[in-house]
């Protein structure tokens, strides 16, 4: 049975990592539903989080391939019990027509309702920045749709394991 699934690494920041990590999927005809990349607290290691959908026998072989390539320090099936996971969004509405003025009250209504702010407001326009689950995200964008919506810019996926135990760290590839 298909279902989505996310693994978490990290790997040496260098240029080529990305491209090695996504030709792998590529190579196996694996789709990648989400990518997120970011440095750590550390500058030399960035953190992956790659969500795809698949079964059970895609899902161990995404973890043991990626693991054999030599710039990835640390691979971890997250597990959604185990795991929180945020989305982050900007999005620009169109705020004209006659009713603009009830439309902009609705729209910031909605922003502080799911917990977000402002970033950027004009005569025509407003643009929020919204963070949360990929559920909380896609359902701001659908009570926004009506509004009409200019311009959309959202992150996939970004995870933590909660917990000490569920810490992807180099230290811990290197332990095991």
């Amino acid at each position: 049975m298909e279902e989505k699934f996310a693994v978490g690494l990290i790997v040496t920041n260098r240029f080529g990592v990305l491209n090695r990590i996504a030709g792998l999927y590529a190579k196996r005809c694996y789709n990648i539903d989400s990518l997120s990349v970011g440095v750590t607290e550390n500058p030399e290691y960035s953190r992956i989080t790659i969500v795809s959908t698949g079964d059970e026998y895609m899902r161990d072989q995404v973890v043991r391939q990626l693991e054999k390539l030599i710039d990835v320090k640390s691979v971890a099936l997250l597990e959604p019990e185990n795991t929180v996971f945020a989305q982050h969004m900007f999005i620009k509405m169109h705020l004209t027509g006659t009713e603009r003025g009830s439309s902009k009250h609705q729209v910031l209504a909605l922003i502080n309702q799911y917990g977000g702010k402002v970033a950027d407001f004009g005569e025509e326009h407003l643009t929020a920045e919204i963070t949360g689950t990929a559920e909380k995200v896609e359902s701001f964008v659908e009570k926004v749709r009506p509004f009409g919506i200019l311009e959309l810019s959202r992150s996939g996926d970004i995870a933590l394991g909660l917990g000490i135990e569920n810490t992807l760290s180099v230290e811990k590839n290197k332990e095991e």
